[in-house]
């Protein structure tokens, strides 16, 4: 409902208060004191029947009032017409009622501000005038009097004037107040909305930022949850507000004795800590905390907080990138101080072992010899391949064929026996990828034996690859992934499982993955890996379609 109809309602019910007021009154005087109120009760009655009818009509056009604003001027002065008639027919100038015509100047001056009140107060002074010169001038045929003197004429006049002052007296004093009011009102409205406004700028502004945001009080309970926030922990702010920040953001118990008031503050933390969202994803949040200041002093805190769970993994990759690098530049040292004198070693006792009569304990010693030298010179083999930059024969391969072709190299490896199985998973149409095709065989052969050292009571293995299309900001990838069903890496193990020489098998040079990674690597591409102890490892390979391999620094092996 709008102010005008509420202030109109009011006038409505206030009017019709104030005639039965009149009507009760009345009605006792004249029953108990007939000449004290010597009116003609048929005339009195008439006119406030007439007032409960207006009073009805005024009811059933109140929803056209703001439309028509004419109807609220028109009630207004049949207010004072009908105060008017009151006070003609209790005497017109010794009527006890003069003062009711500063009811509908009131009225006039709430609904109508000013304008009202002086258009009211007017009508008003020119109606009583009028009654009480008709008195004296004998301009009306029927006497209200009933017998009454009329008072001299100066008295008249000077209770005319005296009520026509207080009729102005209130009219203005009634406007002034009516217009303060409205100023006050819009000020009032104004200073509200830019409030509203301020309010909703700064919501904005929170809402709008990337981090997670949240405020509690001083005790650590949440007053409010940004929307990123909720994006990032899958909590709504309605869940979250009134909460516990502890238990909302998975806190650490130590986060308890930071909340509350402390003559000295502890020092407030900045940390990463594992998050565990609704929908059951693990991230990591970097989350710095911040005193909320007030001038009444500390009233709460700041908890900010951001997913940082692939800017851990990629600094977790530098370091790896970093330690392989140093390993790589070892490689040519390693080259010239143990390859050449191993080979040189190898042949030697190989001569010895064919010119010299030997025993048998001796010719085992011998081909242990041997057997190890050429163990020793294939890790140091590898690890040339790992470090060395690798010529780069780029083609079109159908990684189909690469899959395919491993697994059937994979059924004829003495290590598969009648407990493993070895499954392949290819789409109908061709997987093209623009890639050297033994890196790819290297990186699928290494990723596969892995899974199969995994597995030594047997399992399924299973190699799959398939093509996702792009976008039009990146090119399509082709995923080669590899499932085993065998022991599985634990999750401390997970972040060193590229570094090299840390091999989980017995026989295992440490370097099949750590080729594996740095392939992948120079191609742009990506490994995720996925792994429950018990139950196996998933790993997954993914490489843009159009990838161009980064030229790394030569590692030249020396000679002797």
């Amino acid at each position: 409902m709008s102010i005008l109809r509420r202030k109109l309602l009011w006038l409505i019910a206030a009017r019709a208060a104030v005639v039965t007021l009149l009507l009760g009154s009345a009605t006792l005087i004249r029953s108990t004191s007939p000449e004290t109120l010597p009116i003609d009760p048929a005339a009195f009655f008439a006119v406030l029947g007439i007032t409960y009818a207006l009073t009805v009509a005024y009811v059933l056009l109140l929803r056209h009032a703001e439309r028509h604003r004419w109807l609220v001027d028109l009630q207004l002065a049949v207010d004072a017409v009908i105060v008017s008639a009151i006070v003609y027919l209790t005497g017109g100038i010794n009527s006890y009622f003069s003062s009711l015509f500063t009811l509908p100047i009131i009225a006039a001056t709430t609904i109508e501000s000013r304008r009202g009140g002086v258009m009211v107060g007017t009508l008003s002074c020119a109606l009583y005038v009028g009654i009480v010169a008709a008195q004296y001038f004998g301009l009306l045929g029927f006497d209200p009097t009933i017998g009454q003197p009329l008072p001299a004429l100066k008295l008249a006049i000077f209770t005319v004037t005296l009520n026509l002052f207080g009729f102005g007296a209130i009219a203005a004093l009634t406007g002034y107040l009516a217009e303060g009011l409205r100023r006050a009102d819009i000020q009032l409205q104004q200073a509200s909305d830019q409030i509203e406004d301020l309010q909703a700028f700064s919501r904005h502004i929170i809402d709008s930022l990337t981090s997670g945001l949240a405020s509690t009080d001083i005790e650590g309970r949440i007053l409010t949850f940004n929307r990123a926030a909720s994006a990032l922990t899958g909590i709504s702010a309605s869940d979250a507000v009134g909460a516990d920040a502890v238990e909302v953001l998975s806190l650490p118990p130590e986060f308890r004795a930071l909340f509350g008031a402390h003559p000295e503050r502890p020092r407030l933390p900045r940390m990463d800590l594992a998050f565990k969202r609704k929908d059951g994803r693990k991230i990591e949040l970097g989350l710095s905390t911040a005193l909320l200041f007030t001038p009444r002093g500390e009233t709460g805190f700041l908890l900010t907080f951001q997913d940082v769970t692939e800017a851990r993994r990629l600094d977790r990759e530098a370091r790896v990138q970093q330690r392989l690098a140093a390993v790589g530049e070892m490689a040519a040292g390693i080259a010239h101080e143990i390859r050449n004198p191993l080979a040189s070693m190898a042949g030697s006792i190989q001569i010895l072992r064919q010119e010299l009569p030997l025993t048998t304990e001796q010719s085992q010693l011998m081909d242990i010899v041997i057997r190890e030298s050429e163990r020793l010179n294939e890790t140091i083999r590898s690890f040339l391949a790992y470090a060395r930059p690798q010529r780069h024969d780029m083609a079109r391969v159908d990684v189909r064929r690469v899959i395919t072709d491993t697994a059937t190299l994979l059924e004829n490896n003495p290590q598969v026996s009648g407990a493993h199985s070895i499954a392949v998973s290819v789409p109908a149409p061709e997987v093209w990828l623009q890639a050297d095709e033994g890196q790819l065989r290297q990186i699928v052969w290494n990723l596969a034996t892995n899974g199969l050292r995994a597995m030594p009571l047997g399992g399924r293995l299973t190699l799959e690859t398939r093509a996702e299309s792009g976008t039009a900001e990146a090119a399509g990838v082709v995923i080669m992934q590899v499932r085993d069903e065998g022991t599985g890496i634990e999750p401390e193990e997970l972040d060193g499982i590229f570094q090299p020489f840390r091999s989980g098998f017995a026989r295992g040079t440490g370097l099949g993955l750590s080729i594996v990674q740095r392939i992948v690597a120079d191609y742009g591409g990506e490994i995720q890996v996925t792994s429950k102890s018990g139950e196996g490892t998933t790993v997954i390979v993914r490489m843009p379609v159009h990838a161009v391999p980064a030229r790394r620094p030569a590692v030249t092996e020396k000679a002797s």
